[in-house]
């Protein structure tokens, strides 16, 4: 089981946790985080060598992501696993499954690339290496099917995410805030790149909105980012007259009890959207990234959110359009017109019906465990 990033690790973590219920003696091992080393993963490469962003920033941190690569295969060709499961990262785990298909190993590939979104041209090396893709959005099966790859949709894990693990009233009192001013949750990402890119524009806007009312910030640090380091970006970059608070293990309740939020896009837009909680989208990478990226992305939309409502139900302010002045007019636009959160809110439910039922673990486990159980039919039949 190979995860290459923080979300990832947690659906590995919970898929292992699945696959024990349901097989007997079944043994793990692969690449991922604390999540997964706490589901008994026995992780031979940790997560941090191998994850990865952008195009300039992945040059350095080539070299080590294929040490590791290399130790996976070598460690797959000497214990010959009945499957590989790859969760996401395509350009670690796609060049992995081609790997393990020359040692005869079956992929399972569970959250899959987003082709329809740029380099498109995967789906050839996915229809040659992987032997089974497990979906999360329900649009995506219709391609895979097209190109004669098995494949099947099992909904989004965020479904199933509990509740948050403290009161509203909790919440408030043990960030030091108002539960009577209105809160914007600030969501910058998951990782220090993109912390460093996105931040600052947000604390600036954050002073904007302050001049013109009453209202009051929280930071939510991912659990990826060191909270000192994020905490110590907040005091410098924040000259507000609002109060700003940056929170460690509080992305939940951040999202439930804000009255809106500024989301670096990628999956915690999707977690907004299951909240429900209004939200303005951005993001920025470097130059470079960015002036590579325009030739490759063939989408109208750059957030998960706005792809699975068909239209603009959140605002996007990507790379030169992210700005602070831009931000403080969506924010205010969200926290002043009634009608427009209004509209934003039902869109964010249809989105949500879009994700599936709930049970997603449960059913990447049960096509897994059917999988194993067929390798070990044949293996008995010879």
């Amino acid at each position: 089981m190979v995860a290459g990033e923080r979300s990832g690790d947690v659906y590995g973590a919970a898929l292992a946790e699945a696959l024990k219920k349901r097989a007997a003696n079944v043994e793990i091992f692969g690449c991922g985080g604390e999540a997964m080393r706490a589901a008994g993963v026995n992780t031979l490469v940790d997560i941090h060598q191998v994850a990865l962003i952008g195009i300039s920033e992945v040059v350095s941190g080539l070299p080590k992501a294929y040490r590791a690569m290399q130790d996976l295969v070598a460690e797959a060709a000497r214990c010959k696993p009945a499957a590989a499961i790859l969760i996401d990262s395509p350009s670690l785990n796609l060049s992995l499954a081609k790997r393990l298909k020359r040692h005869n190993i079956p992929v399972i590939y569970f959250v899959s690339p987003q082709i329809w979104a740029w380099k498109k041209w995967r789906i050839r090396k996915i229809k040659a290496c992987v032997d089974r893709m497990l979906c999360l959005f329900d649009f995506e099966t219709e391609i895979y099917e097209e190109a004669g790859v098995p494949v099947e949709f099992v909904g989004h894990p965020l479904v199933d995410m509990p509740a948050p693990r403290m009161s509203r009233e909790e919440f408030f009192m043990g960030a030091g805030l108002d539960p009577e001013i209105p809160t914007v949750a600030m969501l910058p990402g998951s990782r220090r790149t993109e912390v460093t890119f996105n931040l600052p524009e947000m604390l600036e806007a954050a002073a904007r909105v302050a001049r013109s009312r009453r209202i009051q910030f929280v930071v939510a640090c991912a659990p990826t980012i060191d909270s000192p380091w994020l905490k110590s970006l907040v005091t410098r970059g924040y000259h507000g007259i609002a109060p700003l608070h940056a929170l460690s293990n509080s992305t939940h309740e951040a999202l439930q009890y804000s009255a809106a939020a500024v989301v670096a896009s990628g999956t915690a837009t999707i977690e907004a959207a299951i909240r429900e909680c209004p939200m303005v989208v951005v993001y920025r990478v470097s130059a470079f990234t960015a002036m590579c990226a325009r030739f490759m992305i063939n989408v109208p939309f750059y957030s998960m959110v706005n792809l699975l409502a068909g239209h603009a139900a959140v605002p996007e302010l990507i790379q030169s359009d992210f700005t602070a002045a831009r931000l403080a007019v969506n924010l205010e636009r969200l926290l002043d017109d009634g009608e427009a959160r209004s509209r934003m809110i039902d869109d964010l439910r249809k989105v949500k019906e879009r994700l599936g039922k709930g049970g997603a673990i449960g059913r990447a486990a049960d096509v897994i465990v059917r999988h194993l159980e067929g390798a070990k039919a044949s293996l008995h039949a010879g």
